[in-house]
């Protein structure tokens, strides 16, 4: 599953746009971070009373929440998010005996990140951004271009998301989790990352070409660049000097070369999202660390 979906080509905008999506993934994820506010240096007496007779209960809570935190809503599944913010429900740090996803865990897990509250902004932005370089012209300008480019987005994404983690492994019995590597130095974990575009693992455990990944990002570019994106059209520009009206043509994107673009577009941001998969717990990790250390700071303790 990848964090950009329905773009034509790898541009030299590529970095910025990287750039950007990361900057939002974490202003959108400054909600839950916002919530962690450290305690105060020195609560008043009546506070400290409440903490004290509340404590059983407080630390019996967090130990459950503490057990469900790696825990997702799908069996074998992961309640973990990308910049504490974008759905990553099927990365698991560790393999072990994990049983596999039934068809049915599949689609659900799928559905749940696909249809996640973040993901209509984080496709927003996306919009904004194919507005402001007006990539795809046919779709025009405007609040209805915008729509256009909104609902492509998101149809793109999905349908993507849908075909390469839950439609495809379930005929093919094939395993859509990302399971981390943990092991070795930087060059390791990313080229283990990389390969998992191209290897996976079937449902009984064994290594197979990932033909999950690499065909249904080709059947979902197919299906995106071939059927509601735009077709050609002419249009008109005005020059004064001479009265005149030229009409331009604008070829149209349904074409196999550009269907072919898409799709290698997609493999290209999928491989960079998975590498982020691969080391986001170590970042995760140090984030929290951080924030424990800050909290103790502020109540005084040692941490």
């Amino acid at each position: 599953m990848g964090l950009f979906s329905g773009e034509k080509c790898l541009s030299i905008k590529f970095v910025a746009r990287l750039f950007f999506a990361h900057v939002v993934a974490i202003f959108l994820s400054y909600p839950t971070w916002a919530q962690q506010t450290p305690p105060p240096a020195n609560p008043a007496p009546s506070t400290a009373r409440q903490a004290s007779s509340g404590k059983d209960k407080d630390d019996k809570d967090d130990k459950d929440a503490k057990a469900a935190s790696g825990q997702g809503k799908v069996a074998g599944t992961s309640n973990d998010r990308l910049f504490l913010a974008l759905p990553n429900f099927l990365t698991l740090e560790n393999a072990g005996q994990v049983p596999p996803l039934t068809t049915a865990q599949k689609f659900k897990v799928v559905a749940l990140g696909s249809f996640d509250k973040i993901e209509f902004p984080w496709y927003g932005f996306l919009a904004g951004i194919s507005q402001a370089e007006n990539s795809e012209p046919g779709y025009g300008q405007g609040w209805k271009g915008y729509a256009k480019r909104y609902g492509s987005a998101f149809a793109d994404g999905t349908i993507e998301n849908f075909l390469t983690s839950a439609v495809l492994p379930s005929i093919l019995h094939q395993d859509p989790r990302f399971f981390q590597s943990s092991e070795g130095g930087f060059t390791h974990r990313t080229g283990y990352a990389i390969s998992r575009i191209f290897i996976t693992r079937t449902d009984s455990g064994r290594t197979q070409f990932n033909y999950s990944e690499v065909v249904g990002s080709a059947l979902a570019a197919a299906i995106s660049t071939n059927s509601y994106h735009p077709r050609s059209f002419i249009t008109t520009r005005y020059n004064p000097a001479t009265g005149m009206l030229t009409y331009i043509h604008n070829d149209s994107d349904r074409t196999l070369p550009n269907t072919l673009s898409v799709w290698g577009s997609q493999v290209g941001y999928d491989t960079i999202t998975i590498v982020v998969k691969e080391f986001w717990p170590d970042i995760h990790r140090k984030m929290n660390h951080k924030h424990s250390a800050d909290v103790n700071r502020a109540s005084g303790t040692k941490p």
